[in-house]
């Protein structure tokens, strides 16, 4: 943040560093050089003693709406942070009061292609949910009659949140740069892939492709769904979308037999989404999740999705059986070969960590499994040694952790594992079939027959520079570095010892000549050689004495 910046929003600072010194971190704040007085005559008493992680996510929430989508976005980084601030951070709730449709009104005029009277036929100014970042509003369109949910984004929040991201970007470069503890952990990538999140979700044309992506992609829409996007009538700030008469999970009323299989729908959609597709609903917690009357469940809120190659996914299939399984050689050897090249993990000390976090997490024998935290423990060991996967995993962990929840709220005796088995049967049916072998046998024949076809050109121009000349080849000696210099040093000693040598010899053919002038009876050239041999003699020993005989 540039120093213009940071005064014009210093009261936003101050206010900052008070709410993060009230619930407990005044201490880490003060390790920081401040201007004299700049936030601590306004420092409150701290707050009643509570765990570390809680109070970062307190201090979240009292900060408004910035920090809450930051810690929820903090919370998709299980490669980063440990799997207890995950959790807490998960928890973070928007505590915000609805504006009145007044101050939303201007956005719809602004953004929607016709006043509000021509679009729809009633429009209920009384919001049916109120967040962060927009509120939603019940309305019909008149063309067609359909009941729609209108999500409007609240006038000036993004500018709102972009201040907040930059103070919070620059109190993170601050507490890196100063304080011990931040400086072996890249938060300032972390913190400024985060900014990218939340403010692409500002973009509500982003989150309307995601859906009808979804609904493009999903082969089961009678059992999940997400609503339909009435396009005409999207832009960046207003999204217009199919009304779903539906219930939160704690509040469905249907029988328990029906919750069963709802709990398991959701669950092979969302496995089918990581696993086959490749594109995921990337927070699907109990709060973006309805249950319909009819039996369906709807995933809303696609601001934030996964998105997963096909190598990604196999590997990921992979590390999903051996979880299971609790083989933790193979989770580390799957790593190992996802790790970038010059990489060095020590696999003995991933593989015991892996084991520990597999008995914590998945201990079948008691009835106690939790693959979703077990993933997150596992993508946290695996960037403690050198192995950072790609982001998505971090997504497809919080994903996997959140339907767990919500399969659990619909259905106490929700088993993960059973529902995923159909998916990775057909994973492993797309990785075999003849199908793609064939495929890959015409890649891999494609890749030599490209190979081959550049071979001749190749081999024309190494000659053509032969012929003229002008082949250059650089080599590069490791590891002899010292040995050069040692060669140096003692070419360096002989050639002095050469010199001395010879002034001596020198000289005394001088001395025995007798020729004038004379110092103390003596030649003074032999003299002077001498001396000159002495000095040189010295200094040879003395550079041999200060270095050490090994050099």
């Amino acid at each position: 943040m540039k120093p213009l910046d940071l005064l014009s929003q210093a009261v936003r600072a101050k206010e900052i560093l008070t709410v993060f010194a009230k619930h407990g971190f005044a201490d880490l704040i003060s390790q920081v050089d401040w201007p004299s007085g700049f936030w601590q005559r306004f420092a409150p008493a701290p707050a009643p003693a509570r765990t570390l992680y809680e109070r970062v996510r307190l201090a979240a929430e009292e900060l408004g709406p910035t920090f809450v989508k930051l810690g929820q976005f903090l919370s998709m980084r299980p490669d980063v942070l440990p799997q207890a601030l995950i959790l807490e951070l998960r928890k973070l709730q928007d505590h915000v009061q609805p504006l009145p449709f007044g101050q939303m009104k201007p956005v719809l005029d602004e953004e929607l292609p016709a006043p509000l009277s021509e679009l729809f036929s009633s429009f209920d100014e009384q919001p049916a949910a109120t967040a962060s970042l927009a509120q939603v509003y019940f309305a019909t369109l008149r063309e067609s009659g359909e009941d729609v949910a209108v999500k409007v984004q609240k006038p000036g929040i993004r500018r709102t949140i972009e201040t907040d991201l930059d103070l919070a970007v620059w109190l993170v470069e601050k507490l890196q740069d100063h304080v011990a503890v931040f400086q072996a952990i890249d938060l300032k990538n972390v913190i400024a892939e985060a900014r990218r999140g939340v403010l692409r979700e500002l973009d509500f044309a982003h989150e309307a492709r995601n859906q009808e992506y979804f609904n493009t992609l999903n082969p089961h829409e009678e059992l999940v769904f997400a609503p339909q996007v009435i396009v005409a009538c999207t832009t960046p700030r207003v999204l217009v979308m199919e009304r779903i008469a539906g219930s939160s999970v704690s509040e469905t009323k249907l029988p328990s037999e029906q919750l069963r299989e709802i709990a398991g729908h959701g669950a092979r959609s969302l496995v089918h989404q990581v696993l086959v597709d490749g594109f995921f609903h990337a927070d699907p917690h109990a709060g973006n999740v309805l249950v319909t009357p009819d039996g369906r469940l709807c995933f809303l809120d696609w601001g934030l999705v996964g998105h997963l190659t096909r190598r990604l996914r196999h590997a990921l299939a992979d590390f999903w059986v051996a979880a299971v399984e609790q083989d933790a050689a193979r989770i580390v050897q799957i790593a190992a070969e996802l790790a970038p090249v010059d990489s060095r993990p020590d696999l003995r000390a991933m593989e015991k960590e892996v084991t520990l976090a597999l008995r914590e997490e998945l201990n079948f024998a008691i009835g106690h499994q939790q693959i979703g935290r077990a993933l997150l423990k596992l993508l946290f060991i695996f960037s403690q040694h050198g192995i950072p996967l790609s982001r998505d995993y971090s997504f497809m962990a919080k994903a996997v952790l959140s339907i767990e929840e919500v399969g659990r709220g619909l259905d106490p005796d929700f088993d993960l594992r059973r529902h995923a088995k159909s998916v990775l049967r057909e994973v492993y049916r797309e990785r075999n079939s003849p199908r793609t072998m064939l495929r890959r046998s015409r890649e891999i024949l494609r890749s030599v027959l490209n190979s081959l076809q550049d071979l001749p050109a190749e081999l024309h121009r190494l000659v053509r520079r032969l012929e003229h000349d002008n082949l250059t080849i650089n080599l590069h000696h490791r590891g002899l570095e010292d040995h050069d210099y040692a060669m140096k040093v003692a070419a360096n000693r002989i050639t002095l010892g050469v010199i001395v040598g010879s002034l001596i010899i020198g000289s005394s053919l001088i001395v025995t000549t007798g020729i004038q002038p004379h110092l103390f009876g003596y030649p003074a050239l032999g003299i002077i050689g001498y001396l000159l041999s002495a000095i040189l003699g010295l200094y040879v020993v003395w550079d041999i004495i200060r270095h050490g005989r090994h050099k």
